[in-house]
């Protein structure tokens, strides 16, 4: 079931979480501090700012996408144990009933994630450096 997340602190420390260990597995050509030290400005910030969907099994959150402005995916992730079952295509699926145009940025070391958005309907439009990371991301976007 996918859902809007009820801003409270239970569901939002698990979506942290998700995050969290998530972020850092994807991102491993990142160093993992880059990804701590931006933790807090995630949770207080960006997660605010955005419509969030969550999807749940058994009543608990196994994933989650956060869109920004009505258009920009701010987030995509799935709980690690859950990975490669569907989860994040669901929650693409879901905000794209919702949303007429989205677009976000991927790691182009991330080849696993490029190659889910791509699967998923989604295009390449540019590839940019990152300034903060100081790693290249393509811009991608899905058009119906």
């Amino acid at each position: 079931m996918i859902r809007r997340l009820n801003v409270n602190e239970e569901e939002m420390n698990k979506i942290m979480e998700i995050w969290k260990t998530s972020t850092i597995q994807a991102h491993q050509f990142i160093p993992k501090e880059y990804w701590l030290k931006n933790y807090e400005i995630v949770k207080e910030k960006y997660v605010p700012m955005a419509e969030t969907y969550v999807c749940l099994d058994e009543n608990e959150i196994k994933g989650f996408i956060s869109i920004i402005q009505g258009e920009y995916i701010g987030a995509l992730f799935v709980d690690i144990h859950c990975q490669a079952k569907g989860i994040g295509g669901e929650l693409i699926e879901y905000v794209k009933e919702i949303y007429d145009s989205l677009t976000l940025g991927v790691y182009k070391e991330n080849k696993k994630a490029v190659t889910f958005y791509e699967k998923v309907g989604f295009i390449k439009k540019c590839e940019k450096l990152n300034e903060e990371t100081n790693e290249l991301e393509y811009i991608m976007n899905f058009q119906k």
